[in-house]
């Protein structure tokens, strides 16, 4: 079974807003709202290519209720955990200023809350899968993310972690499955600017020197990088599209992947289906279906099809 975990779910509010001006009455010219959270996304993406999960997290207030059922119009299982007191977040994104939102704090999580999801993730067996991504909501040791990889550790689970700064550092130890840092997190963790695919590749093998098994790193529109388990770099241009919407493409990503190794076991599908999946999202005004991800999936692999056969023909040219 595979499970995702949102400490700090939302109900995402996606507004259009042209010509949005500070200190001015602004008004949408179109608006969604969404269950949100990264490991939501990761179970609606999953969703839609054909893989069941079930996703873990809190719930509170109004809010939280209304979170649930979405996600269950949706078609994802959800197993939250109440909380009594407070509401889940809002957020607010704005979608024609890319990377635009306001994010609100999100309710404290008790430690009778926290000690009922330990039960929880005690119940995982051998072959299970556990995506843990997003931020930490208050109340919760920043080091929680370190402490389920470390309680998990050994027991055949396969744990994935998409989270930033020491919370990812924190699982390293740990052995965790994949991690995917983007491109900026992957800089701030080294200190330095990355902007080529090239630039990426010697931090990713730095971070598996660390104790990741596998490394993907998002990079908008420069593409992804994997630095895969046998040493194998895999790495690609972005797909060609008009970006509509970023709410989501990098959970969609995870995804991809996953469904891909799932089903593959084979670290070059896995790798073009999750950039296929989070190009999908990325020129959507939603999620990524399995339609618009096949269809990307069949482009990215015939450009590097190509990419390949020029090599050659260039190699040959010139010996």
């Amino acid at each position: 079974m595979i499970y995702t975990l949102t400490l700090n779910p939302s109900l995402d509010y996606i507004v259009s807003v042209p010509d949005f001006t500070l200190g001015k009455t602004n008004r949408t010219a179109a608006e969604q709202m969404l269950p949100g959270g990264k490991g939501i996304n990761v179970s609606t993406v999953l969703r839609s290519l054909g893989m069941e999960s079930t996703a873990l997290g809190f719930a509170a207030g109004f809010v939280g209720e209304e979170i649930l059922r979405r996600s269950a119009a949706l078609g994802v299982h959800t197993d939250f955990i109440r909380l009594h007191r407070g509401n889940s977040r809002i957020n607010v994104k704005l979608k024609n200023y890319d990377g635009t939102e306001i994010n609100a704090k999100g309710p404290e999580v008790p430690a009778q809350a926290l000690t009922q999801l330990s039960c929880r993730l005690d119940s995982l067996e051998a072959g299970d899968v556990l995506v843990l991504a997003g931020s930490i909501p208050g109340g919760l040791p920043d080091a929680l993310y370190g402490q389920i990889t470390e309680k998990l550790a050994g027991r055949g689970i396969l744990c994935i972690v998409d989270a930033a700064g020491g919370q990812l550092t924190g699982v390293l130890p740990h052995r965790p499955f994949l991690i995917k840092p983007n491109r900026d997190e992957l800089g701030a963790l080294f200190g330095v600017t990355l902007r080529t695919r090239a630039d990426v590749i010697p931090y990713a093998k730095r971070l598996q020197d660390m104790g990741a098994v596998n490394v993907l790193v998002s990079m908008s529109g420069e593409g992804a990088v994997l630095a895969d388990e046998t040493g194998v770099i895999h790495e690609s241009p972005a797909a060609e599209g008009t970006l509509v919407n970023a709410v989501g493409a990098g959970d969609s990503m995870v995804a991809g992947f996953l469904a891909g190794w799932l089903s593959e076991r084979s670290y070059h599908h896995a790798f073009l289906m999750g950039l296929a999946a989070g190009s999908a999202s990325a020129f959507s005004e939603n999620l990524a279906s399995a339609a618009e991800t096949e269809r990307i999936y069949r482009e990215l692999t015939g450009a590097q099809n190509r990419r390949a056969k020029e090599a050659e023909e260039h190699f040959l040219r010139k010996n």
